[in-house]
């Protein structure tokens, strides 16, 4: 238990139809279906897009994958499951932190919504936590604080040198490069659909894959920071395709990424023969 030391993590949220009801046509009275769907007409009709801030929603999936401190994969599962409740998510999230002794989250813009998520919801909930709100520590110190990695690690964040540089394409991109799948023809635009034609389990698998997409990609920038050889990479990645492979018969989201699967290809060496270095 205690040789956990990363918890890498995507979150999906559907929008929470009577608070957008409340909030958005309080002298209505409107369904909160009928509130969800009037919003995200009126956020496409205005921004071209209906996304919903995270202020609105429930986190209705948390796929965690397990990663010792030496960077093996453990185990990957989604909370709350078959069930999908967004105060038994929120709390088995925060209870799994704690448990493990408070390893480093990892997350792909997890600082942008996945955890201002998961902590509104702590508050929608009333759980305590005051481990993760260390407001009496020294500012550098808190979890919190955007440039302690070792509370929680957002790989946009370090790929785009903390906002310096835009990384356009995102997660499924840097997946891309190192051969894995990335997106397959589900992506966060179409959950709230998903979730209202009864697909909650469908969201669970597709965040799962997105999870083991942060997972190969967080070892890639292992390699980067010198905290393993491509030789020790490659390792951890054939171990993981084992895992998933003999649980796949009974995983439709380990099956699902197999299929879409592929192995990087380390450049062919060049001839350094009359070449000078840097």
């Amino acid at each position: 238990m205690s040789d956990i030391g990363w918890l890498i993590f995507d979150v999906e949220a559907v929008a929470d139809g009577d608070l957008i009801s409340k909030l958005k046509y309080p002298d209505q009275e409107l369904s909160g279906d009928a509130a969800i769907a009037r919003y995200r007409q009126e956020l496409m009709e205005e921004k071209g897009s209906d996304f919903i801030a995270h202020t609105f929603m429930l986190p209705i999936s948390v796929a965690i994958a397990k990663v010792t401190q030496d960077f093996h994969l453990d185990d990957i599962v989604v909370l709350d499951d078959p069930d999908y409740r967004p105060a038994s998510i929120t709390n088995l999230f925060w209870q799994g932190w704690r448990h493990y002794k408070r390893p480093t989250f990892v997350t792909f813009n997890g600082r942008g919504y996945d955890l201002p998520l998961m902590e509104l919801s702590a508050y929608r909930f009333g759980l305590s936590l005051p481990d993760w709100f260390q407001v009496s520590g020294r500012s550098f110190d808190q979890a919190r604080n955007r440039y302690n990695t070792s509370s929680h690690l957002d790989l946009m964040d370090m790929m785009s040198n903390f906002g310096a540089s835009r990384l356009q394409g995102g997660l499924n991109v840097l997946a891309n490069i190192i051969g894995k799948p990335g997106k397959t023809g589900i992506d966060g635009s179409q959950v709230q659909d998903m979730y209202d034609n009864g697909g909650v389990r469908e969201i669970n698998d597709y965040c799962m894959c997105d999870v083991l997409d942060t997972y190969f990609v967080f070892l890639r920038t292992r390699v980067l920071t010198g905290q393993l050889t491509l030789d020790e990479e490659h390792e951890r990645v054939v171990e993981t395709k084992n895992y998933l492979e003999k649980r796949a018969a009974d995983c439709k989201a380990f099956e699902h990424y197999l299929s879409h699967w592929g192995d990087w290809q380390p450049p062919e060496k060049e001839s350094t023969e009359n070449k000078e270095s840097v």
